[in-house]
């Protein structure tokens, strides 16, 4: 009690020097980015830097992605490198290791991971395998992108992750960012490996 009587009894002489006391404020030096801005802007890196890149999927052109992630993409570089395809994931998978596999590099975009399951076959059997089976002749340099899990918010039907599962397959590396750097990183460095 006496420490806090003491505390108020002071004269305002003695307190006014922290009255009159001046905080700077100054802006934040990091951008604030999100995860699906630091997508897009990697991928538009890396289709600038070499134009065997190219991305296919349902409505990543003209619509900009079910989740925009391709914003402004197909207006930048057209529809040669941009390319929206039939609901077929399938067709569209086996398109792209097509071309993965002719020296392009494709970036397989699926509006989410469960559609992923339509195209196993490609992405397991002729994508992941064909490095391995070919003794190391064939790379397959190619990148399936899209949520996985519940980050899209899309209740039961669209919301299993399969990391782990596909984890689990020779021949394919997963990577799950955790935020926007890595997610920048991450799509890059894909895009980029054999």
């Amino acid at each position: 009690m006496a420490a806090v009587s003491g505390l108020v009894r002071r004269p305002l002489r003695e307190v006014s020097g922290l009255l009159k006391r001046r905080f700077h404020w100054t802006a934040p030096t990091a951008l604030q980015v999100t995860v699906r801005d630091a997508i897009n802007q990697g991928m538009d890196e890396e289709l600038e830097r070499d134009e065997k890149v190219f991305l296919l999927g349902e409505e990543v052109a003209q619509y900009d992605g079910a989740y925009k992630v391709s914003r402004g993409l197909w207006k930048k570089y057209g529809d040669k490198r941009i390319i929206d395809t039939p609901i077929s994931e399938m067709g569209f998978a086996g398109i792209a290791v097509g071309a993965a596999m002719a020296g392009l590099r494709p970036i397989c975009e699926f509006m989410t991971f469960n559609f992923s399951m339509q195209a196993i076959d490609q992405v397991i059997n002729s994508a992941a395998k064909t490095y391995y089976m070919s003794g190391g002749l064939q790379p397959v340099p190619i990148v399936f992108r899209g949520p996985n899990g519940a980050s899209a918010g899309v209740a039961a039907q669209h919301s299993q992750c399969f990391a782990a599962w596909y984890g689990h397959c020779p021949g394919l590396k997963v990577v799950s960012p955790w935020n926007s750097e890595d997610a920048k990183g991450l799509i890059k460095s894909a895009i980029r490996d054999n």
